[in-house]
């Protein structure tokens, strides 16, 4: 004899107490539409209030004597939590001691009524087949990777180095994106999904310029944050569809719940875009990881780069190199100023006659540090960092001759005296985009100056001759490509307090050198050691396996595994006795801290720690530090209710934190 079926709910509530499966009855008027997958609204027996949650699955009552409350309602009867998504979304959220309410937060976008009614009025997607002039050119394009095609398929996990080049033809895009793009459209072909992974709109605009031209439109779906709330839901509701579709997107594009998944690529996966700032921080490439490992579809993480993450699973066999047939690279000169131009120009001449030279036929790009006209001032006498006297904040110029103006509050300064020396004379520390765009007017009188940063975006510019300064990270694309590349404060971008700035600048590097045309020449400026001649070389992996050798021998990420602890001191102290209980391979030295953290004057003391692990002991640790994370919350609301003491007493905890400083 079986007892009464009940509904498993997942609550969407932010609380960690809550994060786990709750039994509700099912009335008998909703027992036909309580089916796994669909939005409900359930009642808190503790608050008194209804909330929204998941239908998970059911299954039949424990205990049927255990009176249970009953569902609420039924909000949709779209089923929009797949069973496959709760997998992963639980898995990731285990993996980084959070809630899997949040990782469906960030999957799922919210319900739009509208966009729900025509999806259900219209049917599911159609079946359409591949035209064979796009499959034989997907396999054309695949011809350069010999045995990359059949590693897909066979879902295989592949660490490859994209094409250092843009492709011909009109709109610009890399060659990257008609890499990645064969890929998919081979998968597609096959009968199966793929989701394409990529860090902001200029490489999403590239992507869909590839594929839109080659798919039927509805076999393609856009899933990024640009979309308006009705566009992103409709395109949620497609994928769940039983029709194969190619996914391109942003970082929580990697979720997506797509028919089959034959292939998650990931494109870039050093970008900082890729890693997700809210709780619980878990980076695109740790999910399509673990989503790989659930569903078994083949992994493609693409760069002109390598990041030392990726090195690791290639050192230990867990993914495979698949190099080009043959290579091409741009031409990289290291170009240090000689000593008697350092003060004279930040150009040295033979970089400045390969920009006269290149100008002749078409555009030549100048990748600087900074944007803006003078980032950073300092005391002209004693090279005091200027300060705001009214906030404290850096004290910058936006334009040649203006009154120096505060970076955080915005007010101008025109009194302004040095705290240490009493100087009032100020010079420029750092020189912007604007700065350098109008000292390349003056060296090149007549050529058309193009200034590309957060401030003005270009996307794309023309073969005629121009010179274009940009941003790193803000490069327009070329028609044609760049005639030649300057790449300029190098020596600045090296300076960053980060553990990862050398392998970040040669990533900044590359892709800016990826858009020379053929045979167009590359100037990194005033660098020297590993990261420029990797660079000169186009050894980047080699590069990314040296700098995890040093990683090991320091105990550093991503040797070994990071998290951060924050809270009051009680509840940091108790975790981490926990932590040392629960899993005893934890040595005092893997303990950093714990130290005291800035807080406001009235606040309590609160301190941070940092642990380290080895990746065998992920599981335990993240098991312990989410005990610990319910156990403080559980006593931060016992306290009572007031809800901004409740926040300050909160312990928060981030696993393999994109910054590991104390």
């Amino acid at each position: 004899m079986t007892g009464p079926r009940v509904a498993r709910v997942l609550l969407d509530s932010p609380l960690p107490q809550l994060d786990r499966l709750f039994d509700y009855a099912i009335p008998a008027e909703l027992g036909a539409d309580a089916v796994p997958g669909v939005r409900v609204r359930v009642p808190l027996r503790s608050a008194g209030r209804t909330v929204d949650g998941y239908l998970v699955e059911l299954a039949e009552a424990e205990d049927p004597d255990r009176p249970l409350s009953e569902l609420e309602s039924v909000v949709s009867p779209v089923r929009v939590l797949p069973d496959a998504l709760y997998r992963l979304a639980r898995r990731a959220a285990d993996r980084a001691a959070g809630s899997a309410s949040d990782i469906l937060r960030l999957a799922i976008p919210k319900r739009m009524v509208r966009a729900e009614k025509a999806w259900a009025t219209r049917g599911p997607a159609p079946a359409t087949q591949p035209d064979p002039d796009v499959a034989s050119w997907a396999r054309s394009v695949l011809d350069a990777y010999p045995g990359l095609a059949d590693a897909v398929a066979e879902g295989g996990r592949i660490a490859l180095d994209a094409p250092p080049r843009p492709a011909h033809g009109s709109p610009p895009v890399g060659a990257w994106a008609i890499l990645l793009g064969a890929l998919a459209v081979e998968t597609w072909a096959r009968g199966r999904s793929a989701i394409l992974v990529v860090p902001d709109h200029r490489d999403l605009a590239q992507l869909e310029a590839v594929l839109a031209a080659r798919l039927p439109t509805s076999a393609l779906v856009r899933d990024d944050a640009g979309r308006s709330g009705p566009e992103r839901y409709a395109a949620y509701l497609r994928l769940l569809d039983p029709v194969p579709a190619v996914v391109i997107g942003n970082r929580s594009a990697v979720y997506a719940p797509a028919h089959d998944v034959g292939l998650v690529a990931i494109w870039d996966d050093g970008d900082p875009l890729l890693g997700e700032p809210l709780s619980p921080g878990v980076h695109a490439r740790e999910a399509a990881l673990v989503r790989q490992e659930l569903e078994g579809s083949a992994l493609v993480v693409a760069g002109h780069t390598r990041t030392t993450d990726v090195a690791r699973l290639v050192e230990r066999g867990w993914m495979r190199e698949v190099p080009p047939a043959r290579r091409l690279t741009p031409r990289v000169i290291l170009s240090p100023p000689a000593p008697d131009e350092v003060r004279a120009a930040r150009l040295p001449s033979a970089a400045f006659a390969a920009a006269r030279e290149a100008l002749r036929t078409g555009p030549v790009l100048v990748q600087v540090a900074r944007p803006g006209y003078a980032p950073t001032l300092v005391c002209a006498d004693c090279r005091t960092p200027a300060r705001c006297p009214h906030c404290g904040g850096p004290l910058r110029r936006t334009r040649g001759g203006g009154a120096p103006e505060c970076a955080w509050c915005g007010r101008q300064t025109r009194d302004w005296r040095c705290t240490h020396c009493e100087g009032e004379r100020l010079r420029m520390a750092s020189v912007g985009s604007e700065r350098t765009a109008d000292e390349l007017g003056r060296a090149f009188p007549g050529v058309r100056v193009i200034v590309s940063d957060g401030s003005h975006p270009v996307t794309e510019v023309a073969e005629t001759p121009a010179l274009v300064v940009a941003t790193r990270g803000a490069e327009p694309l070329a028609v044609g490509g760049y005639r030649a590349i300057l790449l300029l404060d190098g020596d600045r971008m090296l300076l960053a307090e980060d553990l990862r700035i050398a392998e970040s600048a040669l990533r900044w590097w590359s892709n800016a050198a990826a858009l020379a045309a053929a045979g167009a020449p590359v100037h990194l400026v005033g660098v020297t050691g590993p990261a420029a001649r990797a660079l000169a070389t186009w050894t980047q992996p080699v590069y990314a396996r040296g700098e995890l050798a040093t990683r090991v021998d320091a105990r550093m990420p991503p040797a070994v595994r990071f998290a951060r602890i924050e809270g009051p001191r009680p509840a940091v102290d108790a975790c981490l006795a926990a932590l040392r209980t629960d899993v005893p391979a934890i040595a005092d030295a893997d303990v950093l801290g714990p130290v005291v953290r800035r807080t406001e004057p009235d606040a309590p003391e609160g301190l941070r720690a940092l642990v380290r692990f080895d990746y065998a002991h992920g599981a335990a640790v993240a098991r312990s530090l989410r005990a610990s994370v319910v156990s403080a919350a559980v006593r931060a609301r016992g306290r009572g209710r007031d809800r901004a003491a409740a926040a300050r007493n909160t312990l928060r905890v981030r696993v393999d934190p994109p910054d590991v400083e104390l």
